[in-house]
């Protein structure tokens, strides 16, 4: 089977790609700049969401498509709706033109109460695709942990770095965080998966957590108790500002996830899982501490990670 990813070049992508690899597809890597991308000796093709004139050569011949495109750093903004809708009816309509078996997209879940901008324009992608001719699998998974993750990059800092935190009240909020491995077989299942027609499926992790749980969670896996200070008012924008200052996540990236942490993400069922007869998900902890080993460690953070074991932050 001929398998587009678009997206490949991204921290779920090089997972995936890796993965189809394995199992025996042909894989084109769609990417904004091929010339550039790594590793060099994959097939690098142009696809770029935001120039339709690159999606027929990247789709002709292919099977299926794996969309992973989220624009989310820089994105921010009253036109992001917009482009992320447009993006999806491009790439869906060459989709048909080329006639692909399958799409599978990876969106976000639908929140308990108003959902953010970004979180609105997954939900609006995922409606576009599946919207499609083409047999659409939307797999909708929260936090992805693993290392390279922006969302994962912004909860080790915090955990690792801080031996004192403050907690602002989104931190309350719930969602069912799962590893990049569980999310990867999902993926990989949902290329192959008889299914007819299109349909949405939740991915949760295996347990529902706290913001401030999976933080509490992350520093016990690393061997941290960190003080954890709660603070009245704190508002998605300055926690987003004072993201940027003890992460390294981008600030975009930051701003976004906040936003999208105002009301809880979790599932009632087992989502997809249930129809891969209800394949067990890897452990939280199994999966923190796998993340946490394969993180390169910025020499900032070895810094400050050094300076809170001297001063007795380690359990």
């Amino acid at each position: 089977m001929i398998v587009v990813v678009a997206g490949a070049s991204g921290f779920v992508g090089r997972h995936l790609v890796a993965r189809l690899l394995a199992d025996g597809h042909t894989v084109r890597c769609g990417t904004r700049n091929p010339a550039t991308a790594r590793p060099a000796d994959r097939d690098w093709v142009r696809l770029d969401v935001d120039r339709p004139e690159t999606l027929d050569a990247a789709l002709a011949g292919a099977d299926a498509l794996v969309y992973l495109v989220h624009q989310m750093a820089g994105s921010h903004g009253p036109d992001l709706l917009a482009r992320e809708a447009a993006s999806a009816t491009a790439i869906a309509a060459s989709a048909e033109r080329h006639g692909l078996r399958r799409i599978v997209y990876l969106g976000g879940p639908k929140p308990a109460g108003a959902p953010s901008e970004h979180l609105v324009a997954r939900l609006v992608t995922g409606e576009r695709l599946r919207a499609s001719t083409v047999s659409c699998i939307e797999l909708r998974a929260a936090m992805i942990i693993g290392a390279g993750s922006e969302s994962w990059t912004m909860v080790r800092d915090l955990a690792l770095r801080l031996p004192v935190m403050v907690l602002p009240a989104w931190l309350s909020t719930r969602s069912s965080p799962v590893g990049v491995a569980d999310v990867v077989d999902a993926l990989a299942a949902a290329v192959v998966d008889p299914l007819e027609g299109s349909a949405a499926f939740d991915l949760p992790g295996p347990e529902v957590l706290s913001a401030r749980d999976i933080l509490t969670r992350a520093a016990a896996t690393a061997g941290f108790r960190p003080v954890m200070l709660p603070v009245p008012v704190l508002t998605p924008s300055l926690s987003a500002h004072w993201l940027r200052l003890v992460t390294r996540a981008n600030h975009d990236v930051a701003r976004q996830l906040v936003d999208g942490l105002q009301s809880d993400l979790v599932t009632e069922d087992a989502g997809y899982w249930a129809r891969l007869g209800g394949r067990a998900r890897t452990p939280l902890d199994e999966v923190m501490r796998q993340a946490i080993a394969a993180d390169e460690v910025s020499g900032v953070g070895r810094r400050w990670e050094a300076a809170a074991r001297w001063i007795g932050w380690k359990v």
